[in-house]
C-alpha cells in the first residue's frame, strides 16, 4: 500500500532504477500504473534533499503535459526512501512487442510513418515545455488498443539522466543506448529536443527495416558508432522507402544537433505525404488491435466494434 491510497498489485516491468506496479487507486477506483525508484539512487551526484527537491520540479513538469500522445501522471509521492510517480496505465502493448508481431519485424511506410508522427506531436508538446525525454525506445513506447501512441516515462526519465547519465548504462545492456544521441552520450549539458529527434530517427529506421540502426550486443562500441559511425541507408537492409523519407530518416540522424531537423513540428510535417489516407468506412469495422494507423484511418472516430 503506498499512501494510504494506492494498492499495489504486480509488477509490470523492472529495471536497475525501479520497476512498474500495476495498481489501484482506492479512493477513485481506477487502475493506474505507480512508478518507483530509491532515493538514494536519484541521489548518485547530488544531496539527499536536492534529488527529492529536483524530483518534485521534475514531477510537476511533467504533470503539466496534457497531450494526447503523452502519458499522463496524476500524482506523485516522496517518502523518506522511495519517489514514486502515479501515472495513467495504457491499455495496450509496447512498440517493441507491436513490432515483433510484424513479418519482418517491421513496419509498412504508412504504419512507421503514423507512430513517428504521433510521437513528434506528443514531442512537440514537451519540448515546448521545455522538457527533453533523453530516454525514447520501443519499450517506453505504448500503442493503445485503438492506435494512439503514446511516450512513457517524461520527468521521471529525464530527472534519472541528468543525475548521472552513466546510470543508464549500467546494468540493462544495449537497449537503454539503442536510440541515444551523440551528444547525449558525450555528456553534453544542457540537452535540447533535437537530441529526442535523433532518437525519433533512430526509431524510424527501426521500425522501416525491422533491425536497429547500429545492430550490437556490445554497449562500448554502440555508444562510439552513435558518435562517430555514419548510419546506414535504408536500402541497405533491402527495403525500398520513398527518397524523401530516407532524406528525413538521413537528416534526423545528423550527428550535430545543428544539422537536424529544428523542432518535431517540421518532422511532423515532412512526414505528411507517408501518413495513410483516411478512411471512414473502417469506423464501424472491428479491426486488429494496436494499430498505430487507426487514428490517422478514422480521425477522431468510435472505438473499434
Amino acid at each position: 500500500m503506498l499512501r494510504d491510497r494506492y494498492r499495489l498489485k504486480s509488477v509490470l516491468g523492472k529495471g536497475v532504477m525501479g520497476q512498474v506496479w500495476d495498481a489501484c487507486d482506492l479512493y477513485l477506483e481506477r487502475t493506474v500504473a505507480v512508478k518507483t525508484v530509491a532515493a538514494d539512487l536519484l541521489a548518485v551526484s547530488q544531496s539527499r534533499a536536492a534529488a527529492l527537491a529536483r524530483f518534485e520540479r521534475e514531477a510537476r513538469a511533467a504533470a503539466r503535459l496534457d497531450h494526447g500522445n503523452v502519458t499522463t501522471v496524476f500524482d506523485a509521492s516522496l517518502t523518506d526512501d522511495t519517489c514514486c510517480l502515479v501515472m495513467e496505465l495504457i491499455d495496450g502493448t509496447t512498440l517493441e512487442y507491436l513490432l515483433d508481431q510484424q513479418p519482418g519485424a517491421r513496419f509498412d511506410v504508412p504504419s512507421a510513418a503514423a507512430v513517428t508522427a504521433q510521437l513528434c506531436a506528443g514531442l512537440s508538446a514537451a519540448h515546448a515545455a521545455g522538457l527533453v525525454h533523453r530516454d525514447l525506445k520501443t519499450q517506453n513506447i505504448m500503442v493503445r488498443r485503438d492506435g494512439v501512441v503514446k511516450i512513457l516515462d517524461f520527468g521521471l526519465v529525464k530527472l534519472l539522466s541528468d543525475v548521472d547519465p552513466r546510470l543508464t548504462m549500467t546494468g540493462e545492456g544495449v537497449g537503454n543506448i539503442a536510440c541515444a544521441s551523440p551528444e547525449l552520450l558525450s555528456g553534453r549539458d544542457p540537452l535540447d529536443g533535437r537530441s529526442d529527434l535523433y532518437a525519433l530517427g533512430c526509431l524510424l529506421h527501426h521500425m522501416l527495416t525491422g533491425s536497429t540502426l547500429f545492430a550490437t550486443d556490445q554497449p562500448a562500441l554502440l555508444a562510439s558508432r552513435h558518435i562517430g559511425t555514419a548510419p546506414p541507408l535504408i536500402a541497405d537492409s533491402g527495403v525500398d522507402v520513398p527518397r524523401g523519407l530516407q532524406d528525413l530518416v538521413s537528416a534526423l540522424l545528423a550527428k550535430r544537433p545543428e544539422d537536424r531537423p529544428a523542432s518535431a513540428t517540421e518532422v511532423y510535417a515532412a512526414l505528411a505525404p507517408y501518413l495513410p489516407a483516411p478512411d471512414p468506412g473502417l469506423a464501424l469495422r472491428p479491426g486488429l488491435p494496436e494499430d498505430p494507423r487507426r487514428p490517422f484511418l478514422v480521425p477522431q472516430g468510435p472505438r473499434p466494434v
